[in-house]
């Protein structure tokens, strides 16, 4: 899977997650209810897993959740979990500047939360049931 896959998966990920916080989530669950497969579920969990975003348990009442309430989980933190090596070059005059820009990058991108991110899916998610079968136009305007 390209880099960016494993993040825009991770993302949903955890968007799954944090819309059940309480519950333990199996990978192929998850791979289900995502259309994606459960093999890159699992691999994605163990970069998650590895970088304190979810708790594992196995056995039959195992699975994943977040470990982290999704206020505390920044789009950043998603990256440098499954995109750890952004902006590395082994070329010491470009690497003290390349980390200063992946820094500045990450930060930015933890001013937007999981929390943020599920608030925006439910508004979204609210809007189309509301339109679905109902036309906002009135006839004749």
């Amino acid at each position: 899977m390209a880099q960016s896959g494993r993040f825009a998966l991770s993302l949903k990920i955890l968007t799954v997650l944090a819309s059940e916080p309480e519950s333990m989530h199996t990978s192929a669950d998850i791979a289900e209810q995502l259309t994606e497969s459960a093999v890159m579920v699992r691999r994605c969990f163990l970069l998650l897993h590895k970088q304190g975003l979810i708790e594992q348990r196995k056995g039959p009442h195992g699975g994943a959740r977040l470990k982290l309430p999704p206020k505390q989980i920044g789009l950043g933190d998603v990256y440098v979990a499954t995109e750890n090596d952004w902006l590395t070059l082994d070329d010491p005059a470009m690497s003290g500047l390349l980390k200063r820009v992946r820094s500045e990058g990450v930060n930015a991108m933890n001013d937007t939360t999981l929390a943020q991110i599920l608030k925006r899916i439910r508004k979204k998610s609210s809007a189309g049931k509301q339109h679905n079968g109902h036309s906002s136009r009135k006839s004749g305007a």
